[in-house]
């Protein structure tokens, strides 16, 4: 089960809002989604998968995204995580997953799947075990709005509240929840 959020800054201050991920299927439609809340300020897209990792994308106006993920492996392990994982390691983690895959590290010893079937999920799953079970991303992302990044670090539960705490959108914020 997924959480996300916007927290989108403007002329007035901070705005917040649930949102669905259900049409989010790549980096572009996630970014086009926050550039829909706010044309060129600050906005902050929360994603959070049942206390065990969450990301924050940073969009301003045209620029690329901003990225940090708590836990790189549980994330590569999620749909959207994924997505936010292979956009910070882009080819370094394509290249990790080929060698990877070249190992044959299935647990046999011809290399054969023990059931005989390939997993649907193979190329998930040697994503998940190429990416760091750290964080991974920009830890600076928030540091000029009130977050450094050793604050950042060591978010654990209930982040998103200290995250809107520190960017002083804590009220906005429980108006959505």
């Amino acid at each position: 089960m997924y959480f996300a959020a916007l927290l989108a800054r403007t002329e007035d201050g901070w705005e917040a809002s649930d949102t669905e991920l259900d049409d989010v299927e790549t980096l572009s439609d996630l970014t086009e989604l926050a550039r829909e809340a706010s044309d060129d300020d600050t906005v902050i897209v929360f994603i959070e998968q049942e206390d065990a990792w969450f990301g924050i994308v940073r969009i301003e106006g045209e620029e690329d995204p901003r990225i940090y993920v708590s836990d790189g492996a549980a994330a590569a392990r999620s749909s959207y995580g994924e997505i936010l994982t292979r956009e910070i390691l882009g080819d370094d983690l394509d290249d990790i997953v080929d060698e990877l895959e070249s190992l044959d590290l299935d647990g046999t010893e011809d290399g054969e799947p023990l059931d005989g079937d390939a997993d649907d999920d193979e190329e998930t799953s040697v994503a998940a075990e190429a990416v760091p079970a750290a964080p991974v991303g920009d830890r600076l992302i928030l540091a000029d709005l009130g977050m450094s990044a050793a604050d950042l670090l060591v978010l654990e539960s209930d982040a998103l509240a200290e995250i809107a705490d520190a960017l002083g959108a804590a009220e906005v914020l429980e108006a959505v929840r």
